[in-house]
């Protein structure tokens, strides 16, 4: 087929505390793939089948600081998701791009309805989507295949023993450290904490959006992360947030961060980066793209945070910034993905 007889459905929204960031993702992809001449259809699956008849309704014109609240995500429905996958919406449909941030759409979940469609569809498949977003599991299987990550402990809702998790701390690694949900992108609910007082509301921050709480030992150096498409490692990028950490705020609001791309590092560091990404990306079985995400110690040890299955295509998001750096713009960045999934 010719790109312009190709439709392809854009699915953006969604239901997660991420659905701003998806989208403007969804936007841009969805300007990116007509402007290489597919034919696109924007869909929001939390409207279900009730979509708009004016595509530009299901757009926002920015992320805000914040993610949604709890308020407004309760309004959506999961239920209109699966009935909007089902539906006739996808019936003339070649490919789906998936660009749903975070959980129910980076998960594995949406991935599984549309293999029972048989569909095709961008991205990582159900096992590899399910392993990425669950930050316990990938770092387990990172281990396991030599990719170095920081160390790290689990706490479940149900056990929650704060003397004993401050002791734990201590044993395995110190202050500060990380608490994050373990199924959360963007930063979402994450928390470096400095001394034992602050465990407790961290804890309970990042409840809020998991029943599974990480805690990870922070590692002081560089912020670096590397862009996967098809089989290659795109150029290295540096993040340095202007103040504070690199969280939800500083990645989605322009001129919070300043991106360095390709990283002003030494040849033989680049190297390394792009091998344990591409190691770190095979190891869980991802396909299509992806972001490997690092923390680099002055002394050029090498940690990997984990991995994004579907990384943020927005216009201060990472992979396109590194895609151009490799000479890929983004209508081809997009139309490469596009096609990779349709080579399945």
């Amino acid at each position: 087929m010719k790109t312009g007889e190709i439709k392809v459905a854009v699915l953006l929204g969604g239901t997660s505390p991420e659905r701003d960031v998806s989208i403007i993702s969804g936007k841009y992809v969805t300007l990116g793939l007509r402007e290489v001449g597919y034919i696109v259809k924007p869909i929001d699956p939390a409207l279900g089948v009730n979509q708009p008849e004016n595509e530009d309704e299901l757009f926002i014109s920015s992320i805000r600081e914040t993610p949604p609240t709890e308020e407004e995500l309760s309004k959506l429905s999961n239920k209109n998701v699966i009935e909007c996958i089902n539906s006739n919406l996808l019936d003339d449909v070649d490919v789906v791009f998936i660009i749903l941030h975070g959980k129910w759409g980076e998960d594995g979940t949406v991935q599984s309805l549309l293999e029972l469609r048989g569909k095709k569809y961008t991205g990582s498949g159900v096992l590899a989507s399910a392993i990425g977003i669950d930050k316990n599991m990938s770092k387990i299987v990172f281990k396991h295949h030599g990719v170095q990550t920081p160390e790290w402990f689990m706490i479940r809702k149900n056990k929650i023993d704060l003397k004993e998790i401050r002791e734990k701390i201590e044993k395995s690694f110190s202050y500060p450290c990380v608490v994050k949900p373990n199924d959360q992108g963007s930063t979402v609910g994450l928390s470096i904490v400095k001394c034992p007082e602050d465990i407790e509301p961290a804890i309970e921050l990042a409840f809020k959006y998991s029943d599974q709480v990480m805690v990870e030992d922070f590692i002081d150096g560089k912020e670096l992360t590397v862009g996967i498409l098809g089989d290659m490692a795109l150029p290295v990028i540096e993040i340095i947030p202007k103040g504070g950490i690199y969280d939800y705020y500083h990645k989605y609001t322009k001129g919070a961060t300043e991106y360095i791309v390709p990283a002003q590092i030494p040849e033989e560091l680049t190297q390394k980066l792009q091998e344990q990404a591409l190691l770190a990306f095979e190891s869980i079985g991802c396909k299509g793209f992806a972001r490997v995400d690092f923390r680099v110690k002055d002394n050029g040890e090498i940690y990997c945070l984990e991995i994004n299955t579907i990384p943020g295509m927005t216009g201060t998001s990472l992979v396109p910034k590194a895609a151009k750096a490799a000479g890929i713009d983004f209508p081809e960045l997009v139309d490469r993905i596009v096609k990779l999934a349709l080579e399945e």
